[in-house]
């Protein structure tokens, strides 16, 4: 009996040991798409995989289990499954209500947003259809904590948190990605502009210094992907609006179940509603998506632009009240324009080795000529840059938690030819400075995450960055033996540690505390004044962040809200010369405490009737931003509002859909006065503006698909700054938006 006993004990300790492997693939039940972040649980709550881009899985389970949960909150009910095979199909059934897309990339966990550490803007296609598309400035808008502006027509500035205090041109202290490729110029700053908006499908916002896998930034990363085609089709398009307006756009894909192409090309033209303040902009996408393997796929994409704008420049308040719509006179007098061209590449592989280990690593290239008359001075700029990302992630569960760990790295080489000369009237004269600038950057970054008991979610990261400006003055190499100078800014460390913990299926709780460090740029290192300031610091920054995000009412009410402490140090800021040049100083200590809410209702979404859609939703930041410690000579601006920041930001909206086809998207904007110097003695007013987008989107015969729309802007008809020149020179702080403006398109595609 003790012999059998024996055996049987045996035969049960092997068979509890026995493990399989479980592989699948999670669809959408309707459109038959992968379902990517699509969470398996085992059936007391324990989460065991996430699927990946494919929506494919791959898990090693114990015999005994026999069954599976399978979830993705907010968008598709919740499925148990019966391990019936060792290959799966799993058809999940989307939810009545799909408020948002709610798959967060940005801290490479590819998991639900309920499971994210972290305050995040996501805007898919359908956010970004809300409005014309002729800019992202209305779409990001509508994100609490980030603020886009507009100088002048197609010069853009973007502020997260209060993160752009000061912006020669261009987007500055904020990271931003084009489908996994760096979109930065070789000076630093992101030419933003040289994107058409119609272009990019989806955005993600990571605000503050938590996105640490990219590595240096204090103010956020912006993450933004352009279109995929689903189909093979042709598509036309044209859009006509208030003062001159023009848009035209063609594209043509090819798309199977492996492998999809796009080309696209939009032309953009704009007389501009004040004086010299025109554009034209033409960019041609090239991209594609192949999948060659189970194991691979492979993505690349080639954007050119060639865009010309003109600069109105600033305006005093006498002038802006007077007439709004005018242009300073010396830029007029100095033909103030910007020509950029652009050619930006990527190349993206993915390779899944097996169950555990994967692998992306991408090449880039970033190329562009820039002529650009200004008011003191005549540049000419030659940018190019190389580099590459890897990263590599590892799953694995230890004492029964379910790991994962991620280690990369990212390094640029960038190189500036930058020439200044005299203006004469919008002619290049003598030449005052021929630079040559290299810049070196690179950081090595890893992240672990951890399912911990209880479902708290556990993310520990940090990145290790350097970088190096190699400046050689060649126009001063005859006189000078000292015309080089190099400047290295030391290693800098930049840790993450984010926690949620998962109370429902409807709700999470989430706090992080994050290091980052802004070093600056070569636009702040070598102003247009010719100086050389090797004495500028990297900027030092600790968030402390706290946030609750969930939905009720049967997913019908998501919110998401906020509140975050950031501290930073030698804080760069600018100043205006005599000569009206901007140049950059440490400002000392900034402290920038905020809360951030997101609101979205869905009254009515039936599919099948005839009012398929009412939503409305909203978003709200408030922000006390104050220079904790600043002294310029004998000026003290300590306890002062940081300029450039408004204290209350309101954004609320309505969606309509119909199952005819008619729809209406209603947008309205308030925001309270903002300061525009140091000082705090000069203020842009506050301004409420609602705009609104009504149109009839149909498909016919299964293959024609139409949109026919027209829209409204400023329908308040408000006065108002929307770009402002923080600390201008001669107290020109003012650059107007456009008064009321409407807008007309339409859009053709067949599918084939």
């Amino acid at each position: 009996m003790k012999y059998l006993f024996a055996f049987l004990l045996f035969g049960l300790m092997f068979s509890a040991d026995a493990q399989i492997i479980v592989k699948g693939q999670v669809l959408d039940t309707k459109t038959r798409r992968p379902l990517e972040a699509a969470v398996l649980s085992l059936t007391n709550g324990q989460s065991i995989a996430v699927t990946d881009a494919a929506g494919r899985f791959s898990v090693e389970l114990p015999s005994a289990v026999d069954s599976l949960i399978v979830s993705r909150s907010l968008t598709h009910k919740t499925l148990k499954i019966a391990l019936r095979r060792q290959e799966l199909v799993v058809l999940l059934e989307p939810l009545a209500v799909n408020l948002q897309e709610v798959v967060v990339t940005g801290y490479e966990t590819r998991r639900p947003l309920l499971q994210t550490a972290g305050a995040i803007g996501l805007l898919s296609t359908r956010e970004l259809e809300r409005f014309p598309q002729t800019t992202l400035v209305p779409a990001l808008n509508t994100l609490p904590g980030v603020r886009m502006e507009e100088r002048a027509t197609a010069s853009y500035r973007i502020s997260i948190r209060g993160s752009s205090l000061r912006a020669p041109y261009g987007v500055r202290n904020v990271k931003m990605y084009l489908n996994e490729i760096p979109l930065l110029e070789a000076n630093g700053t992101i030419p933003l502009n040289t994107l058409d908006a119609a272009t990019i499908g989806n955005v993600e916002v990571i605000k503050g210094p938590a996105g640490s896998v990219y590595g240096a930034g204090t103010g956020g990363t912006i993450l933004l992907e352009t279109v995929k085609p689903e189909e093979s089709s042709v598509m036309a398009g044209g859009l006509v609006g208030s003062y001159g307006l023009r848009r035209y756009t063609a594209a043509a894909s090819v798309a199977s179940e492996k492998s999809n192409l796009l080309l696209r090309y939009d032309n953009q033209t704009l007389d501009g509603y004040r004086e010299q303040s025109a554009m034209d902009r033409k960019t041609l996408l090239l991209s594609g998506q192949f999948t060659p393997t189970e194991k691979q796929s492979l993505s690349f994409h080639a954007l050119y632009s060639d865009l010309f704008y003109e600069l109105p420049g600033a305006l005093t308040h006498e002038q802006f009240e007077a007439n709004p719509r005018a242009a300073r006179q010396l830029n007029k007098d100095q033909n103030a324009t910007l020509h950029v061209e652009g050619l930006n590449l990527g190349l993206v592989h993915n390779y899944q080795f097996n169950e555990r280990w994967s692998n992306t690593t991408s090449l880039f290239g970033n190329f562009s000529f820039l002529d650009h008359p200004f008011v003191t001075d005549y540049e000419r700029n030659l940018n190019q840059s190389f580099g590459g990302r890897t990263r590599t992630t590892y799953r694995t569960d230890l004492a029964g938690l379910p790991m994962r760990f991620t280690v990369g790295a990212e390094g640029h080489q960038r190189f500036v030819n930058a020439r200044q000369y005299v203006n004469n009237a919008g002619t290049p004269g003598a030449l005052n400075i021929d630079d040559e600038v290299t810049i070196k950057e690179g950081f090595i970054f890893g992240q672990a995450e951890v399912d911990l008991p209880a479902n708290f979610l556990l993310t520990l990261g940090a990145s290790l960055n350097s970088l190096r400006y190699e400046i050689a003055r060649v126009s001063d190499a005859a006189t000078n033996p000292n015309f080089k100078q190099n400047r290295s800014i030391d290693a800098q460390f930049s840790p993450r540690v984010g926690l949620v913990k998962v109370v429902s299926p409807t709700l999470s709780v989430h706090t992080s505390v994050s290091a980052g460090f802004s070093p600056p740029t070569e636009a702040e290192i070598r102003p247009s004044d010719g100086s050389i300031n090797t004495d500028l610091q990297p900027e030092r920054g600790l968030n402390y962040e706290v946030g609750l995000r969930g939905n009720l009412l049967n997913q019908r009410f998501t919110y998401d809200l906020v509140g975050f402490w950031f501290t930073l140090e030698e804080t760069i800021v600018s100043r205006t010369t005599s000569s009206g040049v901007a140049v950059f100083d440490n400002a000392g200590e900034t402290k920038q405490q905020g809360v951030e809410l997101a609101l979205g209702y869905a009254i009515v979404q039936k599919p099948e009737q005839p009012l398929s859609l009412l939503k409305v939703w909203g978003a709200y930041t408030y922000n006390r931003f104050l220079f904790q410690e600043y002294r310029q000579n004998e000026n003290d601006f300590t306890g002062n509002r940081l300029p450039g920041t408004a204290p209350h930001v309101a954004v609320a909206g309505l969606d309509v859909d119909t199952k005819p086809g008619f729809y209406l998207n209603a947008t309205a904007n308030y925001s309270d006065e903002i300061p525009l110097n140091n000082q705090n003695t000069v203020y842009a007013d506050a301004y409420f503006i609602v705009g609104a987008r009504s149109g009839f989107r149909r498909t016919f015969q299964g293959k024609w698909h139409v949109d026919v729309y027209g829209g409204i802007d400023n329908a308040t008809d408000r006065v108002y700054s929307l770009g402002n020149d923080l600390n201008g020179f001669g107290n020109r702080y003012f650059q107007a938006a456009p008064a009321r403006n409407f807008y007309a398109g339409v859009q053709l595609r067949k599918s084939f």
